[in-house]
């Protein structure tokens, strides 16, 4: 499987390399993820805006999703408060949660930020309960880090 992930990550790189536009990078980066991950219903990126403390959403594949998150509130904006990667087996147990999408049960959310600026968040959810393990959360971790590299 680390070959797998060392591709993923090659991939990303290359495909991110001479791109300084973050929408773009964020569109590609999505687009890519939606085509290696399985069983997954939604992937992509909220931006953080400082002036309204929230997140917005940015690009990503899947069906229509929620434009605001407040900063603190669901997966996503309590992923983003907390600036730490959470893994939730379980949505409808998890306080708070935003319904975006009835159909996922399962959601994984990982910061994004360089060495100078909060980001956003990378979102990713599935209909199938518990769907993301440890190993997944470390691959999109480094995910994160290529693709954070590129915007540094």
């Amino acid at each position: 499987m680390e070959k797998v992930e060392n591709l993923l990550n090659q991939q990303l790189d290359a495909l991110l390399t001479d791109e300084s536009d973050l929408v773009a990078n964020m569109a590609n980066a999505s687009a890519l993820l939606n085509q290696y991950l399985e069983k997954i219903n939604w992937v992509g990126f909220y931006r953080y805006v400082a002036a309204k403390d929230e997140l917005i959403l940015g690009p990503f594949q899947g069906n229509v999703a929620c434009m605001h998150i407040k900063n603190g509130t669901g997966v996503v904006g309590t992923a983003f408060q907390k600036d730490k990667a959470i893994r939730v087996a379980d949505v409808h147990q998890f306080a708070g949660h935003i319904a975006c999408d009835a159909n996922s049960k399962s959601e994984m959310v990982i910061p994004v930020e360089t060495q100078a600026k909060r980001i956003g968040v990378l979102d990713i959810d599935s209909p199938v309960l518990d769907r993301f393990s440890q190993e997944d959360e470390e691959v999109l971790k480094e995910f994160v880090q290529v693709f954070v590299k590129h915007i540094d």
